[in-house]
């Protein structure tokens, strides 16, 4: 039985890798902010019969603390972790700035799965054969906008989804290369337009409101999208990073991928937690 970890598990993709996992017999855990999707989760395990196998821990992951508690829990909780899967995402049109003064789609979309990756390789390590399934942008999003991490100019709600998608390349990048374990591995995967709830805040532009529905209308299914990734997750012996796009292993351009850059953005979010840290007196971060 294996011991699965699913942020933004209570919709859309998450929600159902979570029920593929517990119709397997596997124990699922999952993170959200919807104490009404985590009671939905919890009722439809029970209609598995999954009930012990089944949790739903409630975090809004766009916050620090939030992030290192749910991180304390999950490593007292669990001996060992198999598969921890990074879908937390929330669209926002406006650019908006968390409590702890971050950017809010580089705080949930990026920094959050920073701290989880870096946080859980010790339950992660005694797994024997570990897979992070990171929802990047395989590639496809361009290199970070270097000068300007945070996108305090020219906001754009989507290209800021995009660039922390590209942000989450080189997170898997510098985390393959700073942890040798050859049973870890990473995998982002861009699963392309999926008809998904699209959760998030929007513009009350009608022009805005098209798009969405057009993209709920011609985006593939749920379950299309789990279809292609579950080849990537399961088999032992793969690469210990792969990018997947749509369901084909792709691979990651030089521009998109460097070393020397996924090292230079560890450094940079490390100074900006280190900094935080030392403003507020928090206790170390992971």
């Amino acid at each position: 039985m294996k011991t699965v970890v699913i942020t933004g598990g209570t919709d859309g993709i998450g929600r159902a890798l979570a029920q593929t996992y517990l119709e397997r017999g596997d124990q699922v855990a999952v993170v959200g902010t919807s104490q009404a999707k985590g009671d939905a989760f919890l009722a439809a395990a029970g209609d598995l019969g999954a009930q012990g196998r089944a949790w739903f821990l409630p975090a809004d992951l766009g916050l620090i603390d939030e992030n290192t508690r749910l991180i304390d829990r999950l490593a007292a909780q669990f001996e060992s972790l198999d598969v921890l899967v990074l879908a937390a995402r929330y669209h926002r049109s406006a650019r908006v700035e968390t409590p702890d003064g971050f950017e809010a789609n580089f705080a949930l979309f990026y920094l959050s799965r920073y701290l989880l990756s870096h946080g859980l390789v010790s339950p992660l390590s005694r797994s024997g054969s570990a897979v992070i399934l990171n929802f990047g942008a395989a590639g496809l999003a361009g290199p970070p906008r270097w000068e300007d991490l945070q996108l305090a100019r020219q906001y754009h709600g989507v290209a800021a989804m995009g660039h922390a998608g590209s942000l989450n390349d080189l997170l898997a990048v510098d985390f393959v290369d700073r942890y040798p374990d050859p049973n870890i591995r990473y995998v982002i995967n861009h699963p392309g337009v999926v008809s998904t709830s699209f959760a998030g805040e929007y513009d009350h532009a009608p022009q805005t409101a098209a798009e969405v529905e057009q993209l709920r209308l011609t985006g593939k299914t749920i379950d299309t999208a789990v279809r292609h990734i579950l080849p990537f997750l399961d088999p032992a012996g793969q690469a210990r990073l792969s990018a997947v796009c749509e369901g084909a292993a792709v691979p990651l351009h030089p521009e998109t991928s460097s070393l020397t850059d996924a090292r230079r953005l560890h450094d940079i979010t490390r100074q900006l937690l280190d900094s935080r840290q030392h403003s507020v007196g928090d206790r170390g971060l992971p």
